[in-house]
């Protein structure tokens, strides 16, 4: 079980490709769909291979504690377990460790913890960690690496650079051939240390490349800034996935500087929160202005949920706490994200991504104004 890669276009540093795995093909830039427990939150796997999606990620952390990689191997594996045929990608569980985990105890050979379900305890280490991916039967699966949190010191950041380096060379050697290892790129938003992170990663010749420890604290610009010191800099024939981004902007950010890969958990997440993502921005359904709108969420939209229902019809249920209302808003939210891949993959091809980059922008400066603007007016009105 391997991935292969292929670019088929380039717009200065952005590339359009296809990853082939064992499940099916991924056409990137590509926005892979958060499945953490193995459910995307809200969906089944039909809603999310109807939004366009063609990956899911899950999470080795949640899915070792409950309900078990064993219970799942002897299921059959996490596809089937799913009911999902379409590639998998699983992360080695090393940020929830250090995010969600009660008591930890960290030291050369992994990391001892508490489970934040019932205090049970657990040790992962490299090896651990690539044989419980090996286990769900992932089509890509990832080294356990230290993530530390921002802001962190330098000193922190290069003890936790070095540890993953160590890391990433016993995944290498642990793995059994089952799935593909991707190497993870960590030094926070030290310059320096990214690029002895990188160098040293790409000597351990990994099938894929990921930047790890962004969108974790730091702004905007810091997190460009790392993207833009690491990705040029990666293999260019293998794919690069930078973990755990996502807002549009910044797929659109991340794609220019030539990332192919990314997960995020905003689409589900927002719309539990009653936020509707569209091409002109975010959209809080339970706005009162929303009370008699009969348009669809966004009308450029071809997704179940903007063909059937309005927005007075989705605020209505979200206010009255219908569960539908989860479901109708992911299915929106995610399919946003796949359209938004699969244009920025035809403006890579068609040589059109500084195009696509300004309208994207400017569809949203003219929300913000026209919002800005009716706010001033009912202010008015109410003096």
């Amino acid at each position: 079980m391997s991935v292969g890669f292929e670019i088929t276009a380039r717009c200065g540093r952005a590339r359009r490709g296809l990853l082939s795995t064992p499940h099916g093909p991924v056409d990137t830039p590509a926005f892979m769909a958060v499945g953490t427990t193995g459910s995307v939150k809200a969906l089944d796997p039909e809603d999310v291979r109807r939004s366009g999606t063609q990956m899911i990620l899950g999470n080795t952390y949640h899915l070792m504690l409950r309900p078990g990689e064993a219970v799942i191997k002897r299921l059959g594996g996490l596809h089937r377990f799913m009911a999902w045929p379409g590639p998998i990608l699983t992360d080695s569980g090393g940020f929830q460790v250090f995010s969600l985990a009660r008591l930890r105890d960290l030291d050369a050979e992994g990391v001892t913890f508490r489970s934040h379900l019932d205090g049970s305890l657990h040790r992962l280490t490299p090896e651990r960690a690539v044989e419980i991916q090996e286990d769900l039967g992932a089509d890509v699966i990832m080294c356990l690496d230290e993530c530390p949190p921002y802001p962190a010191s330098r000193e922190e950041v290069a003890r936790a650079v070095a540890r993953t380096s160590d890391w990433a060379a016993r995944c290498r050697k642990a793995r059994q051939g089952r799935g593909s290892l991707f190497g993870i790129v960590q030094g926070g938003v030290f310059e320096d240390l990214r690029l002895a992170s990188l160098e040293a990663i790409v000597d351990l010749d990994f099938e894929g490349y990921a930047v790890g420890g962004v969108s974790v604290g730091e702004g905007k610009d810091e997190t460009y800034g790392v993207l833009d010191w690491t990705l040029p800099r990666l293999p260019a024939e293998r794919p690069r996935y930078v973990m755990g981004l996502g807002a549009p902007e910044d797929l659109v950010e991340a794609v220019s500087a030539g990332a192919d890969m990314f997960d995020c958990v905003l689409p589900t997440r927002n719309a539990r929160n009653g936020q509707a993502l569209t091409r002109a921005g975010r959209l809080n359904i339970r706005n009162a202005a929303f009370t008699e709108d009969e348009r669809p969420l966004d009308q450029a939209c071809g997704c179940y949920t903007c063909r059937s229902f309005s927005r007075a019809y989705l605020r209505h249920l979200f206010l009255a706490r219908e569960l539908a209302v989860y479901r109708l808003l992911t299915i929106h939210n995610l399919t946003y994200y796949q359209d938004l891949a699969a244009g920025l993959r035809e403006a890579v091809a068609s040589q059109s991504l500084e195009d696509f980059r300004r309208d994207f922008y400017e569809a949203r400066a003219e929300e913000a104004e026209e919002t800005s603007t009716g706010r001033a007016a009912g202010a008015k009105g109410g003096l």
